[in-house]
């Protein structure tokens, strides 16, 4: 054969290889981005790209529309602007094909030069926001790829302002290239936040392996070496639960920016607090426990995952069942873990645990949807929650939860103590993890076979029917009961949740089977008065307290400004009848399998 047509062999071999994504990253050349904030006081991001071609006449790039572990559709690509494409200094064709894609023609440049802006001023975890003082960068609303994105390496190099000092991101950084840092698939790219100004940073070593508590923002009031020493011991105790650490190094990233919220990546966590987080035990509390949250995806998603969240579609949606395990699970070892650590106290455990219970003991919806549906369906429902969402649907975070709890006790009675959830857990990360996910079914044969007894019926009633939970079992195991609440003195209750519109008294909510919907008040109503007698939009709780539950009361209401009078019979407010404590009843042996499963 001659060698010219060899030469024309392989270059075609090697088109389709990188057209069908079968070669490796190593062997593909890398995007390399640029990142610059010429005037971040803007807001803006300006993104410069290197796009390989392979001498292809024609390119197409895209952004990815959501951020995995927040399953909404985001449309990021709204925030692209001035998208040019050059081959050195000549300019190359640039239309959008699609709403978050663009085509480049190449004219058989080998590498062609793509430059756009970003506006980047949404303060969440899931996307961008660039100011004066520092900039914080996610991979899904930022980065353009190419459709081989999966075998094919990402570098980005972060030029700093001059008032900016440092980079901190779990990337791995670029050796002898200062500020630069490489992932080997978009997937990694995507998966890890870019936080650039003059953070407070605290390190510390679990296993050999370094941790980094990152504070940006107005972190002055913020005790760093205090939560520093607690997360540490958080880390302890997710390793203590799940094994050996299974990252290179992990990175805390806390935006000190008065806002809030987390969300997981694979080697790091990027989350949002006040300024005054550690200045009250409540506050910090309550940090702790996200930071508990998020750092338990590290095992629990980013490894061990339900099948569909995985390779990710990034421009459709992505349905999956199982977000009451993703989510849920999570949200259980999240009181688990500070209590492990030794810094929750027993009783902040399980005043934790009974939010739980109550959240879904007093959603309406629970009896409408199963959680695998609610999960399924988080695409519409979970991030786009309406006045009427809790009647039709039931949160899979605590619903979740509470099936762990009640899961934990059924394996923990069935194999007399030998085994638990944590046992469950491990077994499903050794077998699911990695590439492979896992389907409902294997996850509830895991489980089955920690617990030693077939469990596939009770997960078909307790996450794929809208059958109540039976606490009993957990509650004999334990010893626990549900403090008695005492009726005798409750106060009058219409049931319709209300706010203060600039002096207005306007419903927001209506649930089921409260006297609210039983007369008919519906949502944006303005409450008038009762009995003829003006209700101010600061005082419906003290004028109801001059009535008792069983009364009938007269409400005026003003709906689309026109006036009606609706008769409404008073109901006694629900106590909280959910609340766990040791039964005063409980046994020795029920005592020390409480201690056992708090840890104490």
């Amino acid at each position: 054969m001659k060698r010219t047509t060899l030469i024309a062999l392989a270059t075609a071999c090697l088109l389709a290889l990188m057209t069908t994504g079968t070669l490796s990253a190593q062997a593909v050349e890398p995007i390399r981005y640029t990142l610059r904030f010429p005037a971040p006081h803007t807001h803006y991001v300006e993104v410069e790209a290197s796009i390989p071609t392979a001498g292809r006449p024609e390119v197409e790039v895209y952004m990815a529309t959501w951020t995995p572990g927040s399953y909404l559709i985001r449309e990021y690509e709204r925030h692209v602007e001035a998208v040019t494409a050059a081959n050195g200094t000549a300019p190359l064709a640039v239309e959008k094909s699609r709403k978050n894609r663009w085509k480049i023609t190449t004219g058989g440049a080998r590498i062609v030069t793509l430059r756009y802006k970003v506006y980047s001023r949404e303060m969440t975890v899931r996307n961008n926001w660039v100011e004066a003082g520092f900039a914080m960068i996610n991979g899904a609303p930022t980065f353009l790829t190419l459709p081989d994105r999966a075998t094919r390496a990402h570098e980005v190099k972060v030029e700093l302002p001059a008032a900016w000092k440092g980079v901190q991101t779990p990337l791995m950084p670029v050796a002898g290239a200062a500020n630069t840092f490489r992932a080997d698939d978009f997937d990694t790219l995507i998966d890890s936040p870019i936080i650039i100004g003059n953070p407070v940073v605290r390190e510390f070593t679990v296993d050999g392996k370094k941790h980094a508590l990152v504070l940006e923002g107005d972190p002055s009031l913020f005790d760093a070496d205090r939560a520093a020493a607690d997360v540490k011991k958080i880390v302890e105790a997710g390793r203590n639960v799940m094994g050996p650490l299974p990252y290179p190094h992990y990175y805390f990233l806390n935006m000190v920016t008065e806002s809030g919220g987390g969300l997981e990546h694979k080697n790091s966590f990027l989350g949002m607090s006040g300024r005054f987080t550690t200045r009250t035990h409540r506050s910090y509390m309550g940090w702790l426990g996200l930071i508990a949250h998020e750092y338990f995806h590290n095992w629990n998603v980013k490894r061990l995952r339900p099948v569909e969240l995985g390779p990710f579609d990034y421009e459709n949606e992505n349905y999956v069942k199982t977000l009451w395990v993703a989510e849920g699970f999570t949200d259980y070892y999240a009181d688990v873990l500070p209590r492990r650590a030794g810094i929750a106290t027993p009783q902040e455990f399980l005043d934790g645990l009974s939010n739980q219970i109550e959240a879904v003991q007093t959603t309406p919806g629970r009896l409408v949807t199963p959680v695998n549906m609610s999960s399924y369906d988080t695409w519409i429902k979970q991030y786009r929650p309406d006045e009427n969402t809790a009647n039709t649907s039931v949160n899979y975070y605590p619903k979740g939860a509470v099936i762990a709890f009640l899961l934990d006790a059924k394996i923990r009675k069935s194999s007399n103590e030998a085994r638990s959830l944590d046992t469950g857990m491990q077994w499903a990360m050794q077998r699911y993890s990695g590439d492979k996910g896992y389907t409902p079914d294997q996850f509830y044969q895991v489980m089955s076979e920690a617990a030693g007894t077939d469990l596939k019926g009770w997960f078909a009633k307790a996450a794929e029917s809208t059958d109540e939970l039976d606490y009993s079992e957990a509650l004999d195991y334990y010893g626990l009961r549900f403090r008695p609440v005492d009726t005798r003195n409750a106060r009058a209750f219409i049931g319709g949740g209300t706010r203060n519109d600039a002096g207005r008294l306007v419903i927001t909510s209506v649930r089921r089977g409260t006297p609210a919907i039983e007369a008919g008040l519906n949502v944006d109503d303005e409450i008038l008065a009762i009995d003829d007698v003006r209700v101010r939009a600061d005082g419906l709780a003290a004028r109801l307290d001059q009535y008792k539950p069983g009364d009938r009361i007269s409400v005026l209401v003003a709906r689309r400004d026109k006036l009606t009078r609706l008769d409404v019979t008073l109901g006694a407010e629900p106590g909280r009848a959910w609340r766990l404590e040791p039964s005063p009843t409980a046994t020795a042996e029920q005592k020390a399998r409480l201690t056992a499963w708090m840890g104490q």
